[in-house]
């Protein structure tokens, strides 16, 4: 799955419509609580299963996505955390993910 199109919808979800014609929509707050860097893989880790991190506004605003070869994303988040890299089928899960919550 390859995304045709990112964009940030109603300021609060990740839109993506995917080369098969299917569109999802990530909340913001799902995004940023499955960030894949290190240090927020890290953090759920050191604070266990039942963690759930509390988002301030800046941190949960997008100032820009970037293209990683093409394959993923990079999201630079307002609080200018920038080191997770969303790669398209870990998108594609967290989408679906959303869809059961």
């Amino acid at each position: 799955m390859i995304p045709v199109q990112i964009k940030i919808k109603e300021k609060n979800y990740l839109f993506i419509k995917w080369n098969d014609d299917t569109e999802t929509s990530i909340k913001l707050a799902n995004l940023r609580k499955n960030c894949p860097c290190a240090v927020c893989v890290s953090e759920k880790d050191n604070n266990g299963s039942k963690y759930i991190p509390i988002y301030s506004n800046e941190q949960l605003f997008i100032k820009d996505i970037q293209m990683i070869g093409s394959y993923a994303i990079g999201i630079v988040w307002a609080d200018k955390h920038n080191t997770g890299i969303y790669d398209f089928n870990y998108l594609k899960k967290i989408s679906d993910l959303s869809k059961q919550n």
